[in-house]
């Protein structure tokens, strides 16, 4: 069976490396090894001849899981070195991954960062893999000296004599010698064995999945051989590259260039990837479906090619984040300029581009991205390019402002999309109603309090991103086009009439009070809807009823509210494709007249204040597949499930319950769950030697009370018969 692509992340683990489980044995012993005093192990060799791949199976290794039980992280570093990245993606896996929490280490500066990542390591066994390092200097900048510790060289991962581990995986040997191991021989004979093509061997497997005749099947190993009969491994695995991008289908091709714009090892949300694809009109319209579930289903079969590399699944197994491997990236920067997909993609630098360079770019550049300083990008002459249909902005680290935009519609008339999340803008200027053929317009973080009334003028427009707005103009009506509306967080709730619309799809951040002055029979696309503020005013039949109306479209559903006022009762029933509702605010008493649609799938309760139990009402949906209760759903010291309670169930969350001191699970319930996670340790559970499929529990593992707790569960745990079970301790 082929492997697939190597991810750069270790969530989705590669369970054969093909004729390396020597080299797997070796690395495993010198992390587990009795050495009590922090190692640095450096695996070095070539790009794409498997290194993460290795480190990944290591780093999932039952040995090594068990000997780094509670801090244990991944982190992508690339040829780009930000620590500040580096040490946040550190930080969400061993420590707390509360939105609080995140938000309050994403406000700290870089060196207070290292401090708060050296406070939680220095009295801890750590194992740090650091993945594609590409410098000595990166390395250095990393494990600089913190704060705290001003007298200890690399005080950021300190040594603290417990056995810690940090792993570096690097293409070049200068960083490999500032390790204490060195694997150089390990990356040597991944080359031997593997013939230096693992990458090529992984993409060559992505073509192959599909189904093919005898004759397409020909001649890939035709011209496969013919490639790799030349010398050099660079050669074989780029001509192996170029390959698997010829065999994309027409359709692919766009949205595989599209990645060229992105800078390297980028996080990329897919929200917004689909959303530009679909802006860029990559996506074909389907009967039946709309053009996002098309873009997803585009996403997909790239990932199932490995030429996209999952980050992040939902709990309904959907990818949320992606990135593209560096060496891929390389030819999808290659072959988007044969095609004048794009132009340059910008790192704005003072020195590379002095104020008197000429024009930069060709008159045939289609798309531009900009990696850094957006003020200099301004000031460069752009009458070159008066074809440009999309610009993006990347914010790659610091504080970036701009004071005008006025060059943007004057230089690119006909720019189809235009997304600066993250650069901060004082004011959008009102000419920007003149770029008529804008399909999207992302603005989102950029800290704008108000939009001119212009933006109404802009009739293709089809995606709208921004938050925390002051208000939104009362101008959305006219933009007929518009499909995704994303307003989040507005400050003032002036009314907006958006009833005109009726190709809307997904509409979030409506408040209730601007909801029910609308017509929501006439939004008859909509399949996503996110209502929030406050809700005193609202009149709950009148409320009730608007939703009612969504009954041929709704798949999903978000009430937020931001006061004491109560959600208003509701009578879903009658919207039978609604599977997902998140309910965050106060409810009334959850009885049955609070009628749940019959198919819903996923339900999440927040701050609902609940004093009944929920489970009697709640076990009784009959495809509830995942059920999250959060902090203040319930206020209630016992919860109760019945023996035929929550038939389809997989997944149960129970975050942050103050009061809760006992779940009593019947034989007989959840006959299907697979995951439970919960963080209060006086919280007793029964009944789970019951659940004969669970296979992970989630908790927090923290403190000596956890470790109580662990074994007092553990007891129970050993009767399940179920073949896999695994304990996910986490800070």
């Amino acid at each position: 069976m082929l492997q697939d692509l190597r991810r750069s992340t270790p969530h989705a683990e590669e369970h054969v490396v093909v004729g390396l489980e020597n080299e797997a044995y070796k690395l495993v012993n010198q992390l587990i090894g009795r050495d009590q005093k922090r190692r640095v192990i450096s695996l070095v060799g070539m790009g794409g001849i498997g290194k993460t791949t290795l480190a990944k199976k290591v780093y999932n290794h039952t040995q090594v899981v068990e000997c780094f039980p509670d801090y244990r992280a991944w982190a992508y570093v690339s040829q780009d070195c930000r620590p500040r990245d580096v040490y946040m993606q550190i930080i969400k896996q061993i420590c707390s991954s509360t939105k609080e929490q995140v938000e309050m280490a994403e406000k700290l500066q870089e060196h207070e960062l290292g401090d708060f990542l050296h406070g939680h390591l220095k009295d801890n066994r750590y194992l740090i893999v650091l993945d594609d390092v590409w410098s000595p200097a990166d390395w250095s900048c990393l494990a600089k000296k913190s704060s705290n510790d001003p007298d200890c060289l690399g005080s950021v991962f300190p040594d603290g004599g417990k056995g810690s581990r940090i792993l570096l995986t690097t293409r070049y040997k200068e960083v490999a010698s500032h390790a204490d191991v060195h694997l150089k021989e390990l990356g040597e004979k991944m080359v031997d064995k593997c013939n230096g093509l693992p990458l090529a061997i992984v993409l060559l497997g992505g073509m192959l999945s599909k189904n093919m005749s005898h004759i397409e099947w020909k001649k890939v190993h035709d011209n496969m051989s013919a490639y790799l009969a030349k010398e050099g491994q660079i050669v074989g695995v780029m001509t192996m590259l170029n390959l698997s991008y010829i065999d994309l289908p027409s359709y692919l091709k766009p949205c595989f260039l599209h990645l060229s714009l992105f800078p390297e090892d980028y996080v990329i949300s897919t929200r917004k990837l689909l959303l530009l694809w679909i802006s860029e009109g990559f996506v074909l319209q389907q009967d039946r479906q709309s053009m996002k579930d098309t873009a997803e289903i585009y996403l997909n079969e790239l990932i199932n090619r490995n030429l996209i590399q999952v980050v992040i699944t939902s709990v309904n197994a959907r990818v949320m984040e992606c990135r593209v491997h560096d060496i891929i990236q390389e030819l999808a920067i290659e072959k988007a300029k044969e095609h004048n997909f794009i132009g340059t993609n910008i790192v704005v630098d003072p020195h590379l581009f002095p104020s008197s360079s000429p024009s930069l770019f060709s008159s045939k550049s289609r798309r531009q991205s900009i990696y850094s300083d957006f003020e200099r990008y301004a000031s460069i002459e752009h009458y070159s390019t008066p074809y440009l249909r999309s610009l993006l902005y990347f914010n790659l680290g610091g504080i970036c402002r701009i004071s005008q935009l006025d060059f943007i519609t004057k230089c690119f008339k006909v720019l189809r999309v235009q997304d600066l999340e993250g650069l901060g803008i004082e004011n959008v200027p009102s000419i920007i109603g003149e770029l008529i053929h804008l399909r999207y317009l992302g603005l989102r973080h950029t800290g704008l309090k108000m939009l001119p009334l212009s933006i109404g003028n802009l009739r293709n427009l089809q995606t709208l991103d921004i938050n925390n707005l002051k208000r939104v103009p009362d101008v959305i009506w006219k933009i007929t086009n518009m499909r995704y509306l994303y307003i989040e967080e507005q400050e003032e709730y002036d009314p907006l009439k958006i009833d005109t619309v009726q190709n809307l799809q997904i509409l979030s951040g409506i408040t209730f009070n601007q909801w029910i002055r609308n017509n929501s029979s006439k939004l008859t696309c909509l399949e996503k809807l996110k209502i929030e503020g406050r809700c005193e005013l609202v009149e709950e039949v009148e409320f009730s009823n608007s939703i009612a109306k969504l009954h041929s479209s709704l798949k999903s559903l978000y009430l937020k509210t931001s006061d004491e006022s109560s959600i208003p009762s509701l009578a879903m029933s009658s919207c039978p494709h609604l599977c997902k509702l998140d309910i965050k605010g106060r409810m009334q008493k959850l009885t049955e007249t609070f009628k749940f649609p019959r198919n819903l799938s996923q339900l999440t309760l927040e701050a609902c204040r609940l004093e009944c139990d929920p489970m009697p009402i709640l076990e009784k949906l009959p495809n509830l597949l995942t059920l999250r209760l959060r902090a203040g759903s319930y206020l209630g010291k016992e919860m109760h499930v019945s023996a035929d309670g929550f038939p389809q169930l997989q997944i149960l969350q129970l975050l942050r319950f103050k009061e809760l001191v006992w779940l009593n699970i019947l034989k007989g319930a959840m006959p299907w769950l697979m995951q439970l996670e919960f963080d209060n340790f006086k919280t007793e559970i029964f009944g789970l030697n019951e659940l004969l499929n669970l296979v992970e529990v989630k908790i927090p593992f923290s403190s000596l009370l956890a470790m109580i707790l662990f074994h007092k569960i553990e007891d129970s745990f050993w009767g399940l018969t179920s073949g896999c079970r695994r304990w996910n301790a986490y800070m």
